[in-house]
């Protein structure tokens, strides 16, 4: 039995929904899973977890700072285990950005930072407008206005496929 650490960084949410699945599907593979949020600065201790996870959401294109920040900070423990990294964001729900090699968020941030990640997933977010503030949710909406995507304020979309969530914790579960 391993002992996983997911580690996410989330705007609205919807990114500890989907640790919180990937928890229960590396959980049923006979593993033992601890989440931590980012933006409580937790302390990588080397010994305490056998593989570590970092998930993280894009608002207006970008990672939360913290996450730049916890990586550099821990790249020789990150380096010294099996490892993986996601990233979450609502671009990923057009097939041909998807992918770790095609989703340009992941790509440019995979530059900006020196670790380079084991093992990667992208997967689509959700829009909740009537969650948002006015800013954001018209901002938001005039973004799906021009990708062709969703602009009804009244509109709760989830655009993750589970299935693939599922797949990235059996791949987790057993790297």
């Amino acid at each position: 039995m391993a002992r996983i650490l997911i580690l996410y960084s989330t705007t609205d949410g919807h990114t500890i929904e989907i640790c919180r699945r990937m928890k229960q599907t590396i959980e049923a593979n006979g593993h033992s899973v601890k989440l931590m949020d980012i933006k409580d600065e937790p302390e990588l201790l080397p010994g305490t977890f056998d593989k570590v996870v970092i998930g993280a959401s894009i608002r207006y294109g970008k990672h939360q700072p913290l996450v730049s920040a916890l990586i550099k900070k821990n790249q020789a423990i990150l380096e010294n285990h099996p490892n993986a990294f996601f990233t979450v964001n609502v671009v990923a729900r057009k097939p041909e950005k998807n992918q770790p090699e095609t989703n340009p968020y992941l790509q440019k941030f995979l530059k900006k930072i020196d670790w380079q990640p084991q093992r990667l997933g992208v997967f689509a977010g959700k829009i909740d407008y009537p969650s948002l503030g006015f800013v954001d949710k018209n901002m938001i909406r005039l973004i799906m206005w021009i990708t062709k995507g969703p602009t009804n304020p009244d509109a709760v979309v989830e655009f993750t496929d589970w299935g693939k969530v599922d797949d990235f914790g059996r791949m987790i579960a057993e790297m």
